[in-house]
């Protein structure tokens, strides 16, 4: 018999064939992106030394909730973090999920913030 996998378990087989290709380096780091029920979270990350350079929640922007304007926030938050560090360009690793509602705003909220992806 065949196991039904719940969504969760379909996105992380999702994000484990994306993370394959998609790798950040000092030049062009990784912005990764994750969203729950209650918050949003974004991270740019060097792979190569295995670090973290920059991180954005929404708790940050003072939001409480995971929605459209939250992920908006987020975004612009990164980007204008990304931007005082000196990162101007990353690879967006949309963790699985589809490119769609909050990830696909977030991503245009950081592009419109001035990132490159």
């Amino acid at each position: 018999m065949i196991k039904k996998l719940s969504k969760n378990e379909t996105r992380q087989k999702r994000h484990l064939r994306i993370r394959k290709i998609v790798t950040g380096t000092a030049e062009r780091p990784r912005l990764s992106v994750y969203r729950s029920n209650k918050a949003i979270y974004a991270q740019i990350i060097d792979d190569v030394k295995q670090t973290t350079l920059v991180s954005a929640r929404s708790q940050e922007a003072g939001l409480t909730h995971s929605n459209i304007e939250s992920a908006k926030a987020v975004g612009k938050l990164i980007a204008e973090k990304a931007l005082a560090k000196g990162i101007t360009a990353v690879v967006f690793d949309r963790s699985g999920y589809l490119y769609h509602g909050r990830i696909k705003d977030f991503a245009d909220a950081a592009r419109e913030a001035g990132l490159q992806f």
